[in-house]
């Protein structure tokens, strides 16, 4: 792909992203296309659907928190890096869900659509033995029990509409736990 098709590819999934977090699935492609600085003839020769669109900017962001936790996986402070990751995580969880539910009604299985884009697994696993190993976290905590508590804490943020207050309470009592 050429050097402006990339930039331009990157624009429209951050305005895509933006305008219909912003004012719903519904929101016209032009509204995207003149957030992004496009015309709407780029997005569609891209993304024939908005279908595509979404399973795209579903695709971006795990590409996006993957490259998070790489970085966070060099910090100097392990246990930090991990439950910020953590954190962000739980806050991306709403957001996910909206570009979720709308492949799913679309008929597109998401897990299927988006299998083997990047390992957050893998990356959260890094993570964790880094900050266990840092004594930032309980040794015997292995990822069964962190996907499981990320898990509940996504499904709560996203049918709570947790605000940032509540969410920061409700993960400073998981984090608390988490610790030796």
């Amino acid at each position: 792909m050429r050097t402006d098709a990339q930039r331009n590819l990157a624009r429209v999934l951050s305005a895509a992203e933006e305008v219909l977090t912003r004012d719903g699935l519904s929101a016209p492609m032009r509204a995207i296309a003149a957030r992004a600085g496009v015309g709407v003839g780029t997005i569609y020769r891209q993304f024939p659907t908005k279908e595509a669109l979404y399973q795209a900017i579903v695709v971006d962001r795990q590409r996006r928190l993957a490259e998070e936790a790489r970085a966070l996986a060099e910090a100097a402070e392990p246990g930090a890096a991990f439950f910020a990751f953590f954190a962000r995580v739980v806050e991306d969880a709403t957001p996910k869900k909206i570009f979720a539910e709308a492949l799913t009604e679309a008929g597109i299985d998401v897990k299927a659509a988006t299998a083997g884009a990047h390992d957050i697994r893998g990356a959260v696993e890094t993570l964790l033995v880094r900050a266990q190993q840092a004594g930032e976290v309980r040794r015997e905590v292995e990822m069964p029990e962190i996907l499981a508590l990320l898990t509940a804490a996504c499904l709560a943020a996203q049918h709570q509409n947790w605000d940032e207050s509540l969410r920061t309470r409700a993960l400073d009592v998981v984090f608390h736990g988490l610790r030796p």
